[in-house]
């Protein structure tokens, strides 16, 4: 079996600062294989993924790949030793090219000259989507203009181009319509059968027992165990993810419906360069879910509720109110996590204190002044309400694993108490613990009478945790369902296609 292995790391430790992020890991990745990497959030999973892939040196041990010595210092050098990684959140420049991103780094395989032939790149580009299937984006645009799930698209166009022995895959499915996430199976089955070689991290656990090899699982950044395809069951996964039994159900268990007739938000015929003749009340103490495929409006309409984008056709009003844009939102207390958190949610390059105390400046305020020892403990509280995993209140957020960074995202809301919260994609790239601590938050913000849209794709996270389920389809809305115990996804694939 060793002439089978191609990549082995060696008692890898990686330290930031205080935060060990990962311990002593030792594992193999063989060819022909696909094995998934599993663990709560800051389990140390992206960690170890971003050291072989250059983005990161360890702090201790050693790598070797195809049994010599393996230390990358640049993803550069990671892809000429046959290494390409997809990351968990934006891995494109927005006001690059498409083409621009997909061979950013490698300019010089183009160049005539001292110029960069710009058709010849163009043509490459168009290239390395078609071999993904995707022949609609336009090479020359800049990736800004493109949506979350297009621009990941995009980053698995470039780590294929590079016809990579291993490819890591870190969280990528979920920002994927059912569409992408064939494709990315279908990557993978391909690599597998050519004898390469895909690391698969994800949350999904049904995904990672359909589609893996084995499983490596680790905890708190060290090595647990690895389980092969003939010992796969759900609950001992989760298990051995989070070293106690995990409740099997995540979600609500009651149906009692919305608390109050009380409009907060009200939608009235409106309709976007999407969207057509949406008419919706949410109302206090109530969930409403938003559901449906890619391009089917849901994501535009959580952020015309957000006061982000303007209505060519109805209006929106709060309590009575017109919504008249994003800062009149914020002051009508309508709080919003983006699917792009990174981006529009969060600022990765400053502190968790920062983060959360930006949002909630009027509230700390004492006259014209805010005192550092109120922010400090505004952001410990938080920190400490929601368990987010950091070294201090200074870390910052980019320094998070995804899990945390969404238990900030919260924060933000709750810090500034906004009592109409648009989630979009709440539970993105989180773990089942993660998930647990979410979804029970979401459920106390609905007693206390906030008024929720819960935007996603997952249809048993809507079954299990909405009042109402608004199904979107090319712009228009499909078909609404009630809670019930009785609802099942069945009833409600054939309203999303």
């Amino acid at each position: 079996m060793e002439e089978q292995i191609l990549l082995r790391t060696l008692g890898l430790s990686k330290n930031f600062g205080d935060v060990k992020a990962l311990t002593d890991v030792s594992l193999d990745i063989r060819r022909g294989e696909i094995q998934g990497l599993i663990g709560e959030n800051g389990s140390g999973k992206s960690t170890i993924s971003s050291i072989i892939f250059g983005i990161h040196k360890a702090s201790a041990g050693t790598m070797e790949l195809k049994g010599s010595a393996y230390s990358p210092k640049s993803p550069m050098e990671a892809r000429q030793n046959g290494i390409s990684m997809i990351v968990q959140e934006k891995d494109t420049i927005d006001m690059l090219s498409v083409a621009e991103n997909i061979f950013l780094g490698d300019e010089k395989e183009f160049k005539k000259g001292p110029l960069v032939d710009t058709a010849r790149m163009n043509a490459e580009a168009k290239k390395a989507l078609s071999d993904i299937g995707i022949t609609d984006i336009d090479v020359t645009e800049p990736v800004y203009k493109l949506n979350f799930e297009t621009r990941k698209l995009i980053e698995i166009a470039k780590a294929l181009y590079y016809k990579p022995e291993l490819i890591i895959i870190d969280e990528t499915t979920t920002a994927l319509s059912q569409d992408g996430r064939m494709k990315i199976y279908e990557i993978m089955k391909k690599q597998k059968e050519a004898g390469k070689a895909v690391l698969f991290i994800s949350h999904d656990l049904p995904e990672l027992i359909e589609t893996c090899d084995c499983l490596t699982v680790l905890r708190d950044g060290s090595f647990v165990r690895k389980i092969e395809k003939i010992d796969f069951s759900e609950n001992e996964i989760k298990k051995s993810m989070v070293g106690r039994t995990v409740a099997e159900n995540l979600y609500r268990s009651d149906f009692d419906g919305r608390l109050s007739d009380e409009v907060a938000v009200s939608v009235k015929a409106v309709s976007t360069n999407l969207l057509k003749d949406i008419t919706l009340d949410l109302h206090e103490g109530e969930i409403l879910g938003l559901g449906g495929l890619s391009g089917s409006g849901m994501h535009e309409l959580g952020r015309v509720l957000a006061g982000l984008d303007r209505c060519k056709k109805g209006e929106v009003t709060v309590y009575g109110e017109k919504l008249r844009g994003v800062a009149h939102a914020l002051k009508m207390k309508i709080g919003y996590i983006s699917k792009d958190r990174d981006i529009e949610t969060l600022f990765l390059a400053e502190s968790i204190q920062d983060n959360l105390t930006i949002s909630a400046w009027n509230i700390l305020k004492k006259g014209f002044l805010i005192l550092p020892r109120d922010e400090k403990r505004f952001a410990r509280e938080q920190i400490d309400s929601l368990k987010i995993k950091c070294s201090s209140e200074k870390q910052l957020v980019r320094e998070l694993s995804g899990g945390n960074k969404q238990k900030v995202s919260f924060g933000k809301l709750i810090g500034n108490g906004s009592k109409i919260m648009v989630l979009d994609s709440p539970t993105r790239g989180v773990d089942v613990g993660v998930k647990t601590t979410m979804y029970e938050l979401i459920n106390n913000l609905k007693k206390e009478g906030h008024a929720i849209v819960i935007i996603s794709e997952e249809l048993p996270e809507l079954i299990g945790m909405c009042d109402r389920i608004l199904i979107l389809k090319d712009g228009e809305k499909s078909k609404e369902f009630e809670r019930k115990p009785e609802l099942k996804e069945t009833d409600i694939i054939n309203y999303l296609i």
